[in-house]
């Protein structure tokens, strides 16, 4: 049987920060994708944080709390019904009350604004999918929300969750002192972030990790939450369109190719608008990373976005790998072991590239990318992350063995030396220098 933990969570420093600095002028809204953790933390909050506090579940509410809901115009009501309802007596200015799976119940994300300013009590909704037009039609989305996106664990939070709370600020000392690791040391880091990559950060494969320390045991509950996923898709979308561009991400990625190829996926019959509409549902689910293309990669990408080139990356590593191996029934341990061990004999550059993707989207970077064509050859260059420091740029290019050559860097750094102060090679080895160019381990991405 398993263990219901609960882990430790960055997000929770923000949610004090909101209850400390908002005193109750608006709700906190946390989004995030299905199963990151979004309604453990918010109860967690609410039992540490408050004299009282109400869990309205919409996914799982009794009758009569729709009929409470139907009144919640009418607050004394309503406040009366729900704390007969769940039997929990509430207190003015020392109790909250929690929307969870809020999308479910659009009526009650509407009232936000009234209650917000009745002021007696807070709130903190959860969901799903919100912008999801059947979620949000006929309502007025209120103002009165501070917002905040939940991520599946980082890498700090996964090792929290291991009961390692040394490694990681280690690991920054070794950054900031631009100091490398050592063989015997580099391999021991690289094997705990192997793991990393191959469990991913979805509190319940951590959970189950811990459990039984059984990869293929793991694998088996990220596929209960892809297939999670899937079935949303399916209600957004019965003709399957989002299920397929989201389950065709990691054999775009392994192609190589410049973008994320929409049409070898939805087929022809489909407008650009159509698919537009499916790309923002995608979106909208927090399931994936979206990076834009950069067209003219100087300061102020967000301007220079060519929004019909992109590419995607599933939000979690652990279900990317999964998702690369959902052919077979369940992911054998022996394919696990391999991949921990990196002996799988196959290029693993895009499964590296997901999980840089995953690092930098947690530290609260946008992601975008460039690529042109060689003036001599039909080759094509390519940068896989660009990120905006101030008025400089960083290109990232991530490797998944030994690095060789750095030709795509050298090339952008000589295009566009005046916008650039660091550039960084990702890979699986130790810290070191090449000329201008930073050989960073890929476990040290957190930091940039």
């Amino acid at each position: 049987m398993e263990t219901a933990r609960i882990f430790k969570r960055k997000i929770y420093e923000k949610m004090l920060q909101w209850k400390q600095t908002r005193d109750g002028s608006t709700a906190l809204l946390i989004k995030g994708a299905r199963r990151v953790g979004k309604s453990t933390v918010a109860e967690e909050f609410a039992r540490k944080e408050y004299q009282s506090y109400i869990l309205i579940d919409f996914a799982d509410a009794p009758s009569e709390l729709w009929e409470a809901i139907d009144k919640i115009s009418d607050r004394d009501y309503f406040f009366m019904q729900i704390q007969f309802i769940y039997g929990i007596k509430l207190y003015e200015r020392k109790s909250v009350i929690i929307f969870d799976e809020v999308q479910k119940c659009p009526k009650a994300r509407e009232a936000i604004k009234y209650l917000v300013k009745d002021h007696r009590y807070d709130y903190i909704e959860t969901g799903s999918l919100l912008s999801i037009k059947k979620n949000t039609r006929n309502i007025v989305i209120p103002s009165e929300e501070t917002r905040i996106t939940m991520y599946p664990m980082d890498y700090e939070e996964f090792r929290w969750a291991l009961g390692d709370n040394v490694s990681v600020s280690l690991l920054r000392e070794a950054f900031d002192n631009k100091r490398p690791f050592g063989d015997a040391v580099m391999r021991k880091l690289l094997r705990d972030f192997r793991l990393y990559m191959l469990v991913g950060g979805m509190p319940q494969a951590v959970n189950t990790l811990i459990d039984t320390n059984n990869l293929s045991e793991v694998d088996a509950k990220k596929r209960e939450i892809i297939e999670l996923y899937i079935d949303d898709f399916q209600k957004i979308d019965p003709s399957g369109k989002i299920s397929k561009l989201f389950s065709a991400i990691p054999a775009q990625l392994s192609k190589n190719a410049c973008r994320y190829q929409q049409r070898s996926v939805v087929g022809r019959g489909y407008s650009n608008g159509d698919i537009a509409e499916f790309l923002r549902d995608l979106e909208d689910s927090l399931t994936v990373n979206f990076a834009h293309y950069a067209d003219n990669p100087t300061v102020g990408l967000p301007a220079h976005t060519d929004y019909e080139q992109y590419k995607l990356f599933i939000g979690d590593t652990g279900l990317f790998i999964t998702l690369a191996f959902w052919d077979k029934e369940v992911t054998e341990n022996v394919i696990y072991q391999k991949l921990l061990s990196d002996k799988l004999s196959a290029d693993l550059g895009y499964v590296y590239e997901n999980a840089v993707a995953q690092m930098l989207v947690a530290s609260g970077n946008k992601l975008f990318y460039h690529t042109w064509q060689s003036k001599t050859s039909n080759h094509n260059y390519e940068i896989d992350f660009l990120l905006s420091r101030g008025t400089k740029l960083w290109p990232l290019e991530v490797k998944s063995s030994g690095y060789k050559t750095h030709k795509s860097l050298d090339e952008f750094c000589n295009k566009y030396s005046e916008h650039i102060s660091n550039r960084y090679l990702i890979y699986t080895k130790d810290y070191k220098k090449d000329g201008q160019t930073t050989l960073l381990p890929v476990m040290l991405t957190m930091f940039l």
